[in-house]
């Protein structure tokens, strides 16, 4: 019997982990290279570790309910045996209503997890070159590397995508000001899992004047006027700068929170304690101890973001144990280079998965890592690689990067507009998201009923 080949996966973030997996669990062998190495020195512009999967962005994979798009992917990725998912729910925080980890525990366990599998071996090094043979699968996620970028241009023939992603800082615990800060969830949905900073007018004019004044970080690479950003991860100087309400209308809308010391937010009498804008902070690890600022993605000088993040009610004595950074993020052009089953138009040996695709956010990583590990395991062991149901919210993301426009494409997060329509029309929104899921989960589960079980891939 002729000795199994090993699949090669470059790139040890979560789209790269969830392949590796997937491609052991069904009995190949299989090689994950990361370059990121301490005792090398060697990291990326955005990490700080190299532990596998680390989430350098937020702690939060979105919303666990499962009639919101993220906690569809979620359910869909539980149901298919995904690594990640597993790991998230173990080391999970509160978070009211969303699925966030302690970030570095949920590294360092898929991290030694990975690392004792019989069938992954672990390579500490930077492959520079899409392998000439065999089968691959790339997830080397935003921060490719200039010399395997060089690769990919040369292996595609097309010019490459980019736009800019920021991360928000971390603040330690016990420098919040809980006199001020209170902990509420909106709507008093779920537990009171986040602190909220409460301002009045004056002060979110004051705070909003001086964002819009502070001094930014220089972009490596590129200027500054030259620089697009991802909508969904906007930093938040850029957000001030688009209007004197446009943080009141994100991230610090102050609908639905009211601390409850104030007495009975229903009752008349507390209407005019109802806060003019709200900074939310979300726990990053499960003892509490430190806090990421909801939605202040920023690319500001780190001397600024402690002068004007402390104009916060509640932070004016914080203490930052990670300043928010900013870095390029790059993507193929799908549509023109992938089929939905991620393996590339011209050469189906090699797949790709993760943000390097278009797509966006840590589950829709994972559930790229999912599809190309299992389609990859497929073709070693000589089987048809699979596609998803598209009423699935996998199976539309897929869909949709491999069919859209390719003049106009941009990163795609996991929604239920791609999803095709229901039969009948649903005004509720609600209601119509319920059905949507209700017929994602029952049209997966037949899926896996017939295609997945026998060979063994959901274990």
């Amino acid at each position: 019997m002729t000795e199994q080949q090993p699949i090669h996966v470059i790139g040890g973030g979560l789209a790269g982990t969830e392949a590796a997996w997937q491609i052991a669990q069904a009995g190949v062998p299989v090689v994950l290279h990361e370059m990121r190495d301490l005792d090398a020195q060697r990291l990326s512009p955005a990490h700080h570790t190299d532990q596998l999967a680390e989430l350098v962005c937020s702690n939060s994979f979105g919303a666990m309910s499962s009639d919101r798009a993220s906690g569809l992917l979620h359910e869909e990725l539980r149901q298919l045996g995904s690594v990640i998912i597993a790991h998230a729910d173990q080391h999970s925080v509160p978070a009211g209503g969303a699925l966030a980890v302690d970030r570095a525990v949920f590294s360092q366990a898929l991290t030694q997890n990975l690392a004792n599998h019989p069938l992954i071996e672990l390579r500490r090094d930077e492959v520079m070159q899409i392998p000439a043979e065999g089968i691959a699968v790339l997830a080397t996620g935003p921060l490719t590397s200039a010399a395997l970028t060089d690769s990919l241009h040369q292996f595609t023939g097309m010019e490459y995508l980019s736009f800019f992603d920021a991360a928000s800082p971390i603040i330690v615990g016990e420098s919040i000001n809980d006199d001020i800060a209170f902990r509420a969830s909106r709507y008093d949905k779920g537990e009171a899992a986040y602190l909220n900073c409460p301002m009045t007018k004056a002060q979110y004019l004051h705070f909003w004047q001086e964002l819009c004044q502070a001094e930014q970080a220089e972009l490596k690479d590129f200027e500054r006027e030259n620089a697009k950003f991802f909508e969904a991860c906007l930093p938040i100087e850029e957000m001030a700068r688009r209007g004197e309400d446009t943080m009141r209308y994100g991230p610090l809308k102050p609908v639905g929170i009211f601390d409850a010391r104030w007495g009975d937010y229903k009752d008349p009498a507390n209407r005019d304690k109802r806060p003019y804008a709200v900074v939310q902070l979300r726990q990053e690890d499960k003892a509490g101890q430190l806090w990421n600022m909801v939605g202040f993605q920023t690319n500001l000088r780190w001397g600024e973001q402690k002068r004007v993040f402390r104009l916060i009610p509640g932070l004016e004595n914080a203490e930052f144990v990670r300043m928010g950074v900013m870095h390029r993020n790059t993507f193929i052009n799908a549509p023109e280079l992938l089929h939905a089953t991620l393996q590339f138009k011209q050469r189906e040996t090699v797949l790709a998965a993760g943000q390097l695709i278009g797509t966006e956010g840590y589950t829709a990583a994972a559930a790229g890592g999912w599809l190309a590990g299992t389609n990859a395991a497929r073709l070693a062991l000589g089987k048809a690689p699979l596609t998803l149901p598209v009423t699935t919210m996998m199976g539309a993301l897929f869909d949709f990067i491999s069919s859209a426009s390719p003049k106009h494409f941009q990163p795609m997060p996991p929604n239920f507009g791609i999803l095709p329509e229901l039969p009948q029309r649903i005004r509720n929104k609600q209601e119509r998201y319920g059905k949507y899921r209700d017929r994602a989960l029952a049209d997966l589960q037949t899926w896996q009923h017939n295609l997945l079980t026998p060979l063994r891939l959901l274990a």
